[in-house]
């Protein structure tokens, strides 16, 4: 194994610095002259039609802001829940063998309390998207 000495880094015929910052210089140069490119050759003149929304073809018509219903957002943080807990199991799947017994008591732990959440939101109605059908009187509970 050779020693590197202090000129060996700056060389261009090594792998160093000097290539790296040299390669650094002219990402810089080109993102530069492509912004500067953009400003001066792209400025045009606004007009309406330019300012208006393209919807397919199809102009617009009505507000485009409307409520999203409430089981819309729990859907969707529903989702984000569990495919963080798909990836942790996956995760966890493939390094199974190293983790040993020790690791799988934390997973088990780890899907034990999922799916006390999953029962928490199923009867809580969490997952009823549906419209509401009338239901018979609740029965009093022993």
């Amino acid at each position: 194994m050779n020693p590197i000495n202090d000129l060996a880094i700056l060389s261009p015929w090594e792998p160093g610095l000097l290539s790296l910052a040299f390669y650094a210089l002219m990402v810089f140069f080109v993102v530069a002259a492509m912004l500067f490119f953009a400003a001066r050759l792209g400025k045009g003149q606004p007009a309406p039609g330019k300012l208006e929304p393209y919807e397919s073809g199809v102009r617009p018509t009505g507000s485009a802001r409307f409520p999203f219903p409430i089981p819309f957002y729990l859907l969707a943080t529903f989702f984000l829940i569990f495919d963080v807990e798909a990836l942790f199991i996956l995760s966890w799947a493939v390094a199974a063998e190293p983790l040993g017994w020790k690791g799988w008591m934390q997973i088990t732990f780890f899907i034990f309390v999922l799916l006390i959440s999953l029962f928490y939101l199923w009867e809580k109605g969490g997952l009823e998207w549906g419209p509401k059908s009338p239901r018979s009187p609740e029965r009093p509970r022993r």
